[in-house]
């Protein structure tokens, strides 16, 4: 797996917001093929494992912070150095 890129803390924030609203949330993200996937799902959960950032949504389905491309259309942000 390669590194995790840790995204913004704002965009962290906005995350838990959505799940702790359990509103449905349109995501699109890259799997580990690198293929685009577009889900439609509450996020049930945004945790950390293994030195990375995950959020969980209530299908089971378990996302890497850094591989998501947008959430109801915001595009990630992440942390500048």
């Amino acid at each position: 797996m390669d590194a995790y890129i840790p995204i913004s803390c704002d965009f962290h924030d906005r995350l838990e917001a959505l799940a702790t609203l359990r509103q449905t949330c349109q995501i699109v993200y890259r799997n580990q093929a690198n293929e685009v996937i577009e889900v439609e799902d509450w996020i049930v959960d945004v945790y950390a494992a293994n030195q990375a950032d995950f959020l969980k949504l209530k299908d089971g389905t378990e996302i890497r912070l850094d591989r998501i491309v947008t959430v109801n259309g915001e595009p990630v942000s992440y942390c500048i150095d």
